[in-house]
């Protein structure tokens, strides 16, 4: 299988799978920030993210402008994300709330469109 639809359809599906969670069970968000605050915790979490950024980056590092620009930037975000929560994690976590307290309707709907996008990249279900 290419690495490119395997990785669409890996992030099209943990970004609905994201979403749909967030949506029914919005008290997630606040714990995975309070989980933060635990050292332990926050190490895991900066390990899988830098695990999965980086295994990412290693299948799929392509920089064309069509669809597959987007497997390539979810990796990159996702290494830095977890290399700053592994550096900095204080001022990691304080952007990250920000954010999540700024644009949280956004930041979620983007996610969950772009995961309908690559879901539909992988299986066609409508024509682009």
């Amino acid at each position: 299988m290419d690495h490119s639809i395997f990785l669409a359809k890996f992030w099209g599906w943990y970004l609905i799978i994201f979403f749909l969670i967030l949506s029914f069970k919005p008290k997630r968000i606040k714990q995975f920030f309070n989980n933060l605050n635990d050292e332990k915790h926050l190490t895991i979490s900066s390990f899988i993210a830098i695990i999965m950024g980086l295994l990412n980056i290693l299948f799929h590092n392509i920089w064309e402008p069509n669809w597959k620009l987007i497997i390539t930037l979810m990796g990159w975000i996702t290494l830095l994300v977890g290399l700053s929560l592994f550096i900095v994690p204080k001022r990691t976590i304080a952007v990250l709330k920000f954010i999540n307290i700024k644009l949280v309707q956004l930041i979620y709907t983007l996610l969950f469109l772009i995961g309908l996008f690559l879901l539909n990249m992988v299986y066609g279900i409508v024509p682009v």
